[in-house]
């Protein structure tokens, strides 16, 4: 079955690729990043990429959120069943915010633990939470929990964008493909 649909403007397209990359970058070097008896040298290294990454994506999911709000999605295709536009619209939705809530745990994980963030101590932001071991334990037990969640949300967005490639051949994965045409 072929669904006519209008595809996504090309900045949304951008941000929704970049961000990903950058989202499949982070997931593994958060899992690489936390075992023991790691190169300590190489630990470090993801480390300073994951936080300043976070802050890259936590700054790109706002321009997203700004420019959607501007520029509305294409409406849903015709053709797919209501419950397939329920569950694509909750799962972006629960995308988004976690995309906010990773980002900010992860900074106040770090800050409140007493750690630097490069890029942000680097331009002078200062810190805006405060130093405290018990803010730090929560923080982290919120990013360690929403990376799983995140983790299986990316996987579901991944496998239905995929089903309506490969299986159901119609142009919901075109939308946001780049380079396909309205």
């Amino acid at each position: 079955m072929t669904v006519s649909t209008s595809t996504y403007r090309t900045p949304a397209r951008w941000l929704h690729w970049s961000m990903a990359a950058l989202i499949l970058a982070m997931i593994p070097a958060g899992v690489i990043m936390i075992q023991e008896g790691l190169n300590r040298p190489l630990q470090n290294t993801l480390f300073i990429f994951h936080k300043n990454v976070g802050v890259l994506l936590l700054l790109m999911v706002a321009l997203r959120l700004l420019y959607r709000w501007r520029n509305p999605p294409p409406p849903e295709p015709a053709g797919l069943p209501g419950w397939q536009t329920k569950i694509a619209g909750m799962t972006h939705m629960l995308l988004y915010g976690l995309l906010v809530l990773m980002p900010v745990a992860g900074y106040t994980r770090v800050k409140a633990g007493g750690f630097p963030v490069e890029t942000l101590d680097a331009l002078g932001v200062p810190s805006l939470v405060p130093r405290s071991d018990a803010l730090a334990a929560f923080a982290k037990a919120v990013h360690y929990y929403g990376s799983w969640a995140i983790a299986i949300l990316v996987a579901m967005h991944i496998g239905a964008a995929l089903f309506h490639r490969f299986v159901k051949k119609d142009a919901v994965f075109a939308r946001m493909w780049p380079g396909a045409s309205t």
